[in-house]
């Protein structure tokens, strides 16, 4: 770990960790979207190790490993947590709550991604395309030459049009098409250079099976289903949304099953062998204590009940493995999606309901925010090289930080505008406000069934159906933006063979999707300073 992980680093990354934390939470419950902040952290980290002099790729690596990884935390409580208030604005919830259960959420994604970064990382070796992305930008970066000047100018692009078309807003976000809103459907395209290096990243296959799922969720369920007669347009959204979650559930245990549990004295061996880590990042002994500690905490703090408690910890396990499975196959990470699943489950089994059932979804949320980040990173390091364990140290510091900061920033938007601004024009908060129709339960059981059961046989089938289901449920703008770069790609590889090669379209793939991700996070942190003052 010896010139990687370093005090200099550690403080830059802690100040940049609360800089993009409390951007990240104000611009999830304002614009009910999170840009991911990877590639912006890792360039403001190498640009400052570079200033102080006598750095390396991977310090810079541990460096914006910290910086990044409380901007998911963030995003985990506020996808979640302020369904309590647009349920019922009179709600008391305590700021040590809040704490316990976002530091909660914080410490079982230390712990799973511990254990699950060899088999996503290194076995199934997914592509994780906000990691090489990264990876990608700070190699070229530091060689300079044609392909830095390429990379950087892509970069400048997509950011002068994400500008004229966020903050100027000259150009419309999504082209929609209005007969197909008649039904339902989100259908048209979303304007997005990222997105469409996403789908380049990527490649046809994951796309195609993406796009494949969003042809059966809208033009099948909403357009097709509606016609024939089969049901009206309400039920039809509720069988869409119940049938994608359905199939990421699937996933989800399709992965335990097939994948992990075979795997489990490897993965899981550390956590009961003295001084041997087996797969996991460092010996972990004590993850058994602080997980059955916080089933506790949950159980007597949170007012959770035993049942509940356990089931949220349980599910984390699976939740966070759909995560990073999610993650890597498709670069999106529906967190809130994870959290309601595990709260159904919580609901199933117990007697769970209002608001300590948001908290069972803020845990996991929380959870799977940081293990989706923090997989990008793991996924950059190991292309240089960096030493995980360094990589982990750091997540640790900036989990913490992002957990704390998190519900600071959240206490002050209640205190200042109070709980009735959620769900308002001010702070939509529109994924906190599903997690409160979800509190009811599974809107269609028979398509989430279906779901389920079609998800975990394609996943004996080595079928990528995360991607399948996320199309499904996905708005259908973004399966067929992602669809463009995906057929972008197979038309280069097919007949420009020699750009494939030199990694031309790579390198301006990794431009562009940087250069809407760092002005996005830009615009997020003007909008926090001005929410501020």
């Amino acid at each position: 770990m010896k010139n990687q992980l370093t005090a200099r680093g550690i403080a830059i990354g802690a100040a940049g960790a609360i800089i993009i934390t409390t951007s990240s939470m104000f611009v999830a419950l304002k614009l009910s979207s999170l840009p991911w902040p990877i590639i912006f952290v890792a360039l403001v980290s190498m640009f400052g190790l570079k200033a102080i002099g006598n750095t390396n790729l991977r310090e810079i690596n541990v460096t914006h490993t910290i910086m990044s990884a409380g901007a998911m935390v963030a995003g985990g409580l506020a996808f979640t947590l302020p369904g309590i208030f647009i349920l019922n604005p009179q709600a008391q919830v305590s700021m040590w709550k809040l704490l316990l259960l976002t530091f909660g959420g914080v410490c079982l994604g230390l712990i799973f991604t511990a254990l699950i970064r060899k088999y996503f990382i290194e076995t199934k070796k997914l592509p994780y395309p906000m990691g090489e992305a990264a990876a990608e930008t700070l190699k070229i970066g530091d060689r300079g030459g044609k392909k830095a000047i390429t990379l950087f100018v892509s970069m400048g692009v997509a950011a002068a049009f994400t500008f004229v078309r966020d903050w100027m807003q000259k150009i419309p976000a999504v082209l929609l098409n209005g007969r197909m809103a008649l039904y339902g459907s989100a259908c048209g395209i979303w304007i997005s250079p990222m997105l469409i290096s996403v789908g380049y990243l990527l490649g046809p296959v994951f796309i195609g099976v993406w796009f494949l799922g969003a042809l059966i969720g809208d033009f099948g369920v909403l357009f097709g289903g509606t016609e024939l007669g089969f049901w009206d347009q309400a039920q039809a959204l509720t069988i869409k949304s119940s049938l994608g979650i359905g199939m990421m559930v699937g996933t989800g245990i399709g992965i335990i099953v097939k994948g992990i549990l075979p795997k489990a004295k490897e993965i899981f061996g550390g956590m009961f062998k003295k001084d041997s880590a087996g797969d996991a990042i460092v010996p972990m002994r004590w993850a058994p204590v602080l997980m059955i500690l916080l089933a506790f905490l949950f159980t007597v703090v949170l007012d959770m009940g035993v049942l509940a408690s356990v089931v949220t910890i349980l599910g984390v396990w699976v939740a966070t493995a759909m995560s990073a499975q999610c993650v890597g196959q498709s670069g999106i990470n529906p967190m809130e999606i994870f959290g309601i699943i595990v709260l159904l489950a919580a609901k199933a089994v117990s007697s769970i309901e209002g608001t300590e059932a948001f908290f069972v979804a803020a845990i996991v949320a929380v959870a799977c925010g940081l293990v989706g980040d923090v997989m990008n990173d793991f996924k950059a390091g190991s292309i240089l090289g960096t030493n995980p364990k360094a990589q982990w140290i750091g997540e640790c510091i900036g989990g913490m930080i992002g957990a704390a900061v998190s519900v600071g920033v959240l206490m002050v938007i209640v205190k200042a505008y109070g709980p009735e601004v959620f769900g308002s024009q001010e702070f939509p908060a529109a994924q906190a406000g599903a997690v409160a129709a979800m509190v009811g339960g599974i809107s269609h059981v028979p398509a989430f069934a279906a779901g389920l059961v079609i998800a975990v046989i394609l996943s004996f089938l080595n079928f990528p159906v995360m991607t399948l289901g996320l199309g499904v449920y996905l708005p259908f703008y973004m399966s067929a933006t992602a669809l463009i770069g995906g057929v972008i790609r197979l038309i280069v590889t097919k007949g420009l063979p020699k750009i494939e090669k030199e990694g031309t379209g790579l390198v301006v793939a990794s431009g562009l999707l940087g250069g809407e991700a760092i002005m996005g996070v830009i615009i997020a942190l003007i909008i926090a300073v001005q929410a501020i003052t």
